[in-house]
C-alpha cells in the first residue's frame, strides 16, 4: 500500500448535483446569494466605520462578525460556483488544506464572536453604569484578538491532523468544498486520531461558547424585565432578539454538521446543511441586525439621505 500512496493528490469535487438543469439554476441562485453576502457584510462594516453613533462595543463586534462572514463565504462560495459551471472541478492537495484551514478557523472565530457579543450585552444591560469602563476599547480589542488567535490555532491543529493522513485510492470528494467528513472517507491510513480530534475539538468549542451565551442570557433577561422604561426595554429585547436569532441558526447547523459521524448518509445530509451554513447564514446576519436594529436603520437612512443630498447639490452646481 505504501508504494501506491500519493503524497500530493488532486481531488475532484463532485459538487451539489450532476443534473445540468439544476446546475444552471443553482449557479444563478448562489451567485446572487454571494453578491448579496458581499454587499451586505461590506456595507455593514463600512456603515459601522463611518457612523460615529455606531462606535460602540456592540457594533465593533458586529463589524467583526460581518468580516468573519465575508471571509467565510469567500472561502467556500467561489469554488462551489466553479463546480456548477465546469464539467470536472478539481482542487489541489495544498489548496484543499488551505480551504480546510480557513473554514475551521473562521467557524471558531464566528462562534466566539457570538459568545463575546452575548457577554457584551450582559455588561451593557446588567451593569450599565460600569459598561463604559469595563468594555473599553482596549478590552474590546483584546477580546476580538483572542477570538482570531484561538480560531487560527484551532484551524491549524485540525488541518495538521488532516495533513497527517495518506491518500492512495479514490480522489472524488462528495462535496462542493474540502469538508472534513467526506475527505476523511478517502484516506487510506487510520483516521481514528483525526476523527477523535474533530469530535472533541468541535464538541468542546461548541459547548463552551454556547455555555457562555446561555449563562449571559440567564443574567440578561431578568435585568431586562427590571428596566422601567418601556422604550429601553423594547430596545434591549430587539437587540438581544437579533443576536439570539443569529445564534440559533448558527449553532443548530454546526451541531448537525460536526457532531454527526462520517458516513454516506451523513455526508449527503451534511452537504445540504452546509449549503445553508456556508451561503445563507453569512447573507442573513447583516439582514437580521439591520432589519431588527433601530440604530442601524437610522444610521443607514442618514447615510443614504446624505449621499442623495450631496448628489442634488452637485446637480444644482452643474446647472448654475
Amino acid at each position: 500500500m505504501s508504494g501506491n500512496v500519493t503524497t500530493k493528490p488532486e481531488f475532484v469535487l463532485l459538487g451539489l448535483t450532476c443534473r445540468v438543469e439544476l446546475q444552471v439554476l443553482f449557479f444563478v441562485l448562489f451567485l446572487t446569494i454571494y453578491i448579496i453576502t458581499v454587499v451586505g457584510n461590506m456595507g455593514m462594516m463600512v456603515l459601522v466605520r463611518i457612523t460615529p453613533q455606531l462606535h460602540t462595543p456592540m457594533y465593533f463586534f458586529l463589524s467583526h462578525l460581518s468580516f468573519a462572514d465575508l471571509c467565510f463565504s469567500s472561502t467556500v462560495s467561489p469554488k462551489m460556483l466553479e463546480t456548477l459551471v465546469v464539467e470536472k472541478a478539481t482542487i489541489s492537495y495544498s489548496a484543499c488544506l488551505v480551504q480546510c484551514y480557513f473554514f475551521i478557523a473562521l467557524a471558531h472565530v464566528e462562534m466566539y464572536i457570538l459568545a463575546v457579543m452575548a457577554f457584551d450585552r450582559y455588561m451593557a444591560i446588567h451593569n450599565p453604569l460600569l459598561y463604559g469602563s469595563k468594555m473599553s476599547p482596549t478590552v474590546c480589542t483584546f477580546l476580538i484578538s483572542v477570538t482570531y488567535v484561538y480560531g487560527s490555532l484551532m484551524g491549524l491543529m485540525e488541518t495538521m491532523w488532516t495533513y497527517s493522513l495518506s491518500f492512495c485510492g479514490p480522489n472524488e470528494i462528495n462535496h462542493f468544498y474540502c469538508a472534513d467528513p467526506p475527505l476523511i472517507k478517502l484516506a487510506c491510513s487510520s483516521t481514528y486520531r483525526k476523527e477523535t480530534s474533530m469530535f472533541v475539538v468541535a464538541g468542546f468549542n461548541l459547548t463552551f461558547s454556547l455555555l457562555i451565551i446561555l449563562i449571559s442570557y440567564l443574567y440578561i433577561f431578568p435585568a431586562i424585565f427590571r428596566i422601567r422604561s418601556a422604550d429601553s426595554r423594547r430596545k434591549a429585547f430587539s437587540t438581544c432578539g437579533s443576536h439570539l436569532t443569529a445564534v440559533t441558526i448558527f449553532y443548530a447547523t454546526l451541531f448537525f454538521m460536526y457532531l454527526t459521524p462520517p458516513s454516506e448518509t451523513s455526508v449527503e445530509r451534511g452537504k445540504m446543511v452546509a449549503v445553508f451554513y456556508t451561503t445563507v447564514i453569512p447573507m442573513l446576519n447583516p439582514m437580521i441586525y439591520s432589519l431588527r436594529n433601530k440604530d442601524v436603520k437610522e444610521a443607514l437612512s442618514k447615510q443614504l439621505f446624505r449621499k442623495e443630498f450631496c448628489k442634488q447639490i452637485s446637480v444644482l452646481s452643474c446647472i448654475k
